[in-house]
């Protein structure tokens, strides 16, 4: 029998069950000069002919390792020319970057490596970039999450697959165990290079790999078969959960541009490990740095979502994030700095205003007592005014304490403040609502909560203004 051709074909059939790869794919071979990339690069390269796939090796040189380095890049140019396929290279100073930027050396050098290989395949035109992480791989990775501290997504280990920046990556020997990498390259006689720092325990990998493993496995000979089951099967779970927790978003939480909100009453029915995942789910739609999704801060949320005494509050969770409760809505939203307070004045016949300081858009529609009054936009707020018992110009300002309006419908004054916490406008909008008035100073309109006594539309009113309010934030 072909030599290789066992690992070959368990390669193939994992392609093909999980759909890794396609007929007359480009595909960017991450290849560092080790065994498992040699390997890598050799299995797809056998392949190829009959799946008509374009390959391209790419080789990072970090810079950390002087002449072995150099040497180690010189390798994977030999190796991508004698197999006929393409080869880039990207040359970094790693030791440069830190000192100048700090960081985790390993996360720094990672994101540096991936951003060439997600070049690279934009440059080939390929679809998709292979890894060469094998089953030794997950097994660290699932171990070095449980001695941390990890929830079931963690236990997952290292995906099949995964979309970046419309490039797919794919490890096709994930189910492979380096034994058997390294058995291939013997029986096809294929050279290989050794990394000098994977013998270096400063590295947490290092110490699960030489120490921790080999340890462990006194008392579970097949400690890696089983940490590898172990991430199978709570990949799969994973997958359900996420499915479920993702439809419960779809259906029971509003979305909005830096901000989402959620009913608390119903949020309470909701099993505590759905909770925490929907919690999950809403971090990642806000876009925020990982470390925000941590076991603390989802508890911390939920403890304020389903608490039953108190319902108002507002919990500054960091200095992006602020998470309000108000009756029964719970809102995360992103932290922006209060509006800078503006004033504006509004002549006779003008017909638009742009407020940036809130991003509201007014417009102005001066109308004769024949014409009809304009129909505004879904969304729009809208108030309409006798002309002639309006003094101008109209002043349009943020609101100021003490400020208080003849309410239509009321007898004497009532103040702002308190108006705003009798419509339940949330705290967070206050700021954002323009107060209306007239150069008397007569606040005439509260948008979206009430209008004042002042300048009311009669049956005889000869000219009317109608002011029409566009914001991105909804009241109702």
């Amino acid at each position: 029998m072909e030599a290789g051709w066992t690992l070959r074909t368990k390669v193939e059939r994992l392609i093909r069950e999980e759909s890794l790869l396609a007929e007359g794919d480009g595909v960017v071979v991450a290849v560092s000069g080790g065994p498992d990339s040699v390997a890598l690069l050799h299995l797809l390269f056998a392949l190829s002919a009959s799946w008509g796939w374009t390959l391209t090796a790419a080789h990072v040189d970090h810079g950390y390792r002087g002449e072995e380095s150099a040497e180690e890049a010189a390798f994977v140019e030999r190796l991508a020319q004698q197999l006929g396929v393409g080869f880039r290279l990207r040359k970094l100073d790693m030791p440069g970057y830190l000192a100048r930027y700090g960081g985790n050396s390993q996360a720094a050098a990672r994101a540096r490596r991936y951003e060439f290989l997600l070049e690279t395949a934009r440059e080939a035109d390929a679809r998709r970039v292979a890894l060469a992480h094998h089953a030794d791989d997950q097994a660290e990775t699932v171990l070095m999450r449980i001695l941390r501290g990890t929830g079931l997504t963690g236990l997952t280990g290292i995906p099949l697959k995964r979309m970046e920046q419309e490039t797919e990556l794919v490890r096709p020997l994930l189910r492979i165990y380096k034994a058997e990498l390294i058995q291939y390259c013997r029986d096809l006689s294929l050279e290989y290079r050794i990394d000098s720092s994977n013998l270096d325990t400063k590295y947490f990998r290092n110490q699960i790999r030489l120490d921790v493993l080999p340890y462990l496995s006194r008392y579970q000979e097949r400690l890696p078969e089983s940490l590898n089951r172990l991430a199978e099967m709570a990949g799969a779970e994973d997958d359900l959960l996420q499915s479920l927790t993702q439809e419960l978003l779809d259906e029971h939480v509003a979305v909005a541009s830096g901000e989402i909100s959620w009913s608390a009453s119903w949020f309470a029915t909701l099993h505590v490990a759905l909770q925490r995942r929907l919690i999950k789910l809403i971090l990642s739609y806000l876009a925020l740095e990982p470390e925000c999704a941590d076991y603390q801060r989802i508890e911390q949320i939920r403890s304020a979502a389903v608490r039953t005494q108190g319902a108002n509050l507002r919990l500054q969770l960091d200095s992006s994030l602020m998470l309000s409760r108000e009756y029964d809505r719970v809102m995360l939203h992103t932290m922006v700095l209060p509006p800078v307070p503006y004033t504006y004045e509004v002549s006779e016949g003008q017909t638009e205003l742009a407020i940036t300081e809130t991003g509201v858009w007014m417009r102005l529609y001066w109308l004769e007592r024949e014409n009809l009054v304009p129909v505004c936009p879904e969304g729009a707020m809208s108030e309409v005014f006798d002309v002639v018992d309006m003094s101008f110009p109209l002043v349009i300002r943020s609101r100021l304490p003490g400020d208080r309006m003849s309410v239509y419908g009321l007898n004497g004054s009532k103040k702002v403040k308190d108006m705003f916490i009798d419509a339940k406008v949330p705290a967070r909008l206050r700021e954002r609502i323009p107060i209306i008035t007239d150069s008397q100073g007569r606040i005439l309109w509260l948008p979206g909560v009430r209008r004042s006594s002042h300048a009311m539309v009669r049956a005889e009113s000869e000219r009317r203004l109608v002011i029409e309010l566009q914001t991105d934030f909804n009241l109702q």
